[in-house]
Parts: C-alpha cells; structure tokens; sequence
C-alpha cells in the first residue's frame, strides 16, 4: 500500500485500567471501572491517531511476539497503517506495559529497562531505506540507539523531514529534525531538572534549524526557532477522562500539521487540539480524534486566544490614557 508518513519506534500492547473511585492509594482497594489490551506505544498510538486523521502510515520498530502480534494484526486489518516491515519474534511475547489510570493521573509499569541489559537480545529492527524513501514525511522515536539514529540519517539523506519526541539536544536526531517535542518527562530527567524552561529552551533551539516544543503537561505550551523569542500557548481546556496516549497523540498532530505544511502556530495549536480530543476519552484507540472534531478545537482555540489579545491590547491603552 502506498502511505505518506513513515514511523519508526515503539510498538506494543497495553493493558489499561480505568479506576472508578480515585487514584491508587497504599493498601487500599480499588475498583476497576474499565480494562482493555489494545495497541500503544509512541509509534502505534500515533499511527492510530493520524489513520483516524486520514493519513496513510507505515510503521516499524519494535518486534512483535505471540501475544502482541494477533492484537497488533487484528487492530489494524481495517486502518490505513501498513504493518508489512514490523518482525514477528515466535519465541518472544512482544512488548507489554500495564496502566493504572484515573483522570489526569496514570501510572505505567513495564519492563522496558531489561530491553537494554548487558547480553539482552536486540527486540527492534533497523530502518529499511526504502521504506523512508517511500513516505513524505516521518517520525522517530529515539530509543533504539543506532537504529534511531539510522532512521535520522536516512532521512537527511533522503530530504524526508521527521518529528521526534525527547531527542537530546546534542544528539543527530535533534539536531537534524524538522520538530523536537520536549515534554515534561524530559525537562524534569536528571540532565535537564536543574534548568529554566528559558534555558533548557535555548539549549535546544541554539542546536538545530528545527522547531522546538516543549510541553508542561497543563501549563502553556512553549515553542519557537533558532534565534526568536520564546513563544506560548495555552492548552486547551477540556475534561479530562484519561491522559493515557495525549503526548503520543501530540506527536501525531505535529505530524500532521508537518505534512500539510502548517505554520508554526497552526502547528503547535492543532497539536494540542489533537491532545485535547484524546484526553477526553477512554480508550483512545477504539475512540481517537477525528478531523472534525479536532477543527472544532483548534477553531475555538484560535478564537480564545484572539480574544484574550484583544482585551490585553484594551488594557495597555487604557493604561496608556491613564498614564498620559
């Protein structure tokens, strides 16, 4: 099948439960008011976000195994995400994580750490070249060591622009990208936690051509370039049923809006449109954003914003008056 956004990174299945009454606390019970094992991952989320977008994706990445890849296979049968490079393992059960969620509160537990222990086999594939030269644009998620790195690569060898997601800002995938998000995991990690937003925002900006985002969770949106002045933007508020997926499904809009050649702002306000939908959901795979929804967002957004410019430009001229 021919498909217009290349993804490489992780790939697997999740088990979610959505609690009734609260989140967990030590020794107390809980009650489990929903359950589910559906694809996720920051590559299968997004993949899912930008087919219920009307994007064609080809995905790979992570190795699929003997419970992994029957859900992987099934999900995907009917969604324009094209499955054919992903590696099924027999002898391995593919990659698992296990939510807890409540509202804006989630705990995921996994074993993603024993991925890289010393002598632990290889669960990835390296990027196929022609699978690069084959989409308009990409995404690469960073975790893959020389496979990542290899994606980057053959993607500035190829002039395919790309997204990614947590790319240190003196890496080859950083420096190379079209978008770097930077979410609030990454500004919070042992290399960046002693930082300002203003200068974690300069270190990343200073070091590539591309456009940086970083994302505080519910706090403004921060953006901009090499050279320009810090730019925010409010999130959207909305209620919020689960944050399960919102930064997978960020990453998706930024992807979207790469493809379509969407300004900066357009960008950044769409994406964060995208998230608005996600969360307001549970589960988002069998619920992801649809275009239309996600317009009317980012529509009310843009409204919002105007109005609030307007006001603020009232008050600097009353001010103005008063001062004169």
């Amino acid at each position: 099948m021919n498909y217009e956004v290349y993804m490489h990174g992780q790939i697997l299945g999740t088990h979610s439960f959505l609690l009734k009454n609260g989140f967990l606390k030590p020794d107390e019970y809980s009650e489990i008011k929903a359950k589910y094992f559906l694809p996720g991952g920051e590559t299968g989320t997004a993949a899912t976000v930008l087919s219920s977008l009307g994007v064609s994706v080809k995905i790979d990445g992570t190795h699929i195994g003997t419970e992994v890849a029957p859900l992987i296979k099934d999900f995907y049968k009917d969604k324009a995400v094209d499955l054919s490079s992903l590696y099924f393992d027999p002898e391995y059960e593919g990659l698992m994580d296990y939510v807890v969620i409540s509202g804006l509160y989630r705990s995921p537990m996994g074993v993603f750490q024993s991925l890289y222990e010393p002598g632990a086999k290889i669960r990835w594939n390296m990027p196929k070249e022609e699978d690069i030269i084959g989409c308009k644009v990409a995404a690469i998620d960073p975790f893959f060591i020389e496979a990542s790195q290899t994606a980057a690569e053959l993607c500035v060898k190829h002039n395919k622009k790309y997204v990614t997601i947590d790319s240190s800002h003196d890496s080859y995938i950083h420096q190379h990208s079209a978008i770097n998000i930077i979410s609030k995991e990454c500004t919070k990690s042992e290399r960046y936690r002693r930082k300002s937003v203003e200068e974690i925002y300069n270190l990343f900006t200073e070091t590539t051509d591309g456009l940086v985002i970083i994302t505080r969770g519910k706090e403004d949106m921060i953006y901009g370039r090499k050279n320009e002045p810090m730019r925010k933007m409010h999130t959207i508020p909305i209620a919020v049923k689960s944050t399960l997926g919102a930064g997978d499904t960020f990453k998706a809009g930024c992807v979207y809006g790469l493809l379509k050649g969407m300004s900066d702002e357009d960008l950044v306000r769409f994406a964060s449109a995208c998230a608005a939908a996600a969360v307001a959901k549970f589960p988002l795979p069998l619920n992801p954003p649809v275009i239309e929804e996600v317009t009317i967002l980012f529509t009310r957004s843009k409204a919002i914003e105007f109005k609030n410019a307007k006001m603020l430009l009232r008050r600097k001229r009353l001010l103005d008056l008063l001062d004169n």
